[in-house]
């Protein structure tokens, strides 16, 4: 079965963002599923929009600033 995206239930979304970076953490649960953690990175272009890219490695700046996203969405689930 494809995925539907009118079966998908956002439960929880905060963002942490920096002057080039986005980092989104956010709470699903597909089709009254299981909730689940999701992580997304999105990157400015050159002309300074967002654009969805892989979340790939880490700083420790960034974890340390969506850590507390992390542990609140936790609660959510």
């Amino acid at each position: 079965m494809p995925y539907d995206s009118s079966l998908d239930q956002k439960i929880f979304a905060q963002t942490w963002e920096s002057e080039s970076t986005k980092i989104t953490v956010s709470v699903y649960s597909y089709n009254n599923g299981p909730k689940k953690i999701q992580i997304t990175r999105e990157n400015r272009d050159a002309h300074g929009d967002f654009r969805f890219t892989k979340l790939g490695r880490l700083t420790k700046e960034e974890i340390e600033s969506i850590l507390p996203l992390i542990q609140e969405a936790v609660t959510n689930m």
